[in-house]
């Protein structure tokens, strides 16, 4: 079966985005005090903080595609604290009562739910990195709202029953494969490698890149998800490389922009039911590593989604 979301129309990523909302808001929804202010992986951020950046991440996503000199102002003040805005939007927002929190992210996600539907599907739309699409954007939301829902999970004690909707995931960890080599400082390996991921249900493959390629990842689509947005440790997922250029790529491997991410100590924070147990773009100081800093695909690294 080949990559699904490569043909995906418009239509079919924002539902995919609505359901994935939808779905980490069932799991806060009846969340009371103390639930919100359980500590996640993230050092320093409660379950709280990681809606709370979901929120203002969302919210500078509705401003870009509503009113670019808005969000030209939102940059300029970005780039007067560049190692703390992302941290700081989480933090004001989760001072917040949480169903004001709540409230607010509802929504906000509504309303950019409607924005990106709305938009012509050939612009492209400021960002703290690169422009993009509207579908683009919805995917890097995607992404980004599943990452820190396997936070808040994680937090919770929580299993999440992988969908389909991984694959957008899944497609921006593999298109980010030159990135992670780049944010390291490292020359990106010559040709593809071969992707082949079983799908959540275990009904097919997603597959990416040349079939002959003699370098290769496999393995599950859920736990290549985990590794590329830096949910679990490699050690603890059950993915296979063939070739040494495909098994560095599993040691470094990010699908969020900004600086390299050190990831999760093996073993710390593993996602129930991931792994081999049965069955969680860059602006300045944006995109820090998951489970160490803070906010993956905040602005999209080279090649996420675009």
């Amino acid at each position: 079966m080949p990559d699904p979301s490569a043909a995906d129309d418009a239509v079919a990523v924002f539902t995919d985005l609505r359901e994935e909302g939808r779905e980490l808001d069932a799991l806060v929804q009846g969340l009371s005090a103390p639930g919100w202010a359980r500590p996640t992986p993230a050092p320093g951020w409660t379950v709280a903080h990681q809606i709370a950046h979901l929120h203002w991440t969302d919210r500078a996503s509705l401003v870009s595609l509503t009113d670019p000199a808005a969000f030209g102002r939102m940059v300029e003040e970005a780039l007067k604290a560049p190692d703390s805005f992302v941290d700081d939007g989480a933090r004001e927002g989760a001072e917040l009562p949480p169903a004001a929190l709540l409230t607010r992210w509802r929504d906000t996600r509504d309303a950019l739910g409607q924005a990106l539907a709305a938009a012509p599907p050939d612009t492209r739309f400021p960002w703290y990195g690169p422009p993009m699409k509207a579908a683009s954007m919805a995917s890097a939301r995607l992404m980004e709202t599943w990452a820190h829902g396997q936070d808040v999970a994680d937090a919770l004690g929580v299993h999440r029953t992988p969908t389909a909707r991984l694959r957008h995931v899944a497609r921006i960890g593999v298109r980010a494969r030159d990135y992670a080599y780049a944010v390291r400082g490292l020359p990106a390996p010559e040709g593809e490698f071969r992707v082949e991921l079983t799908a959540p249900d275990g009904a097919g493959v997603w597959a990416y890149g040349p079939p002959q390629a003699p370098q290769r990842v496999t393995g599950p689509a859920l736990d290549f998800c985990l590794l590329a947005t830096q949910r679990a440790h490699r050690a603890d997922l059950d993915l296979t490389a063939t070739g040494p250029d495909a098994d560095r790529w599993l040691d470094i491997a990010q699908a969020f922009a900004g600086p390299a991410g050190a990831g999760r100590e093996p073993g710390a924070g593993r996602a129930p039911g991931a792994g081999r147990g049965p069955g969680v773009e860059g602006g300045p100081g944006a995109g820090r590593a998951p489970g160490v800093g803070r906010a993956p695909g905040v602005g999209g690294g080279p090649g996420a989604g675009r």
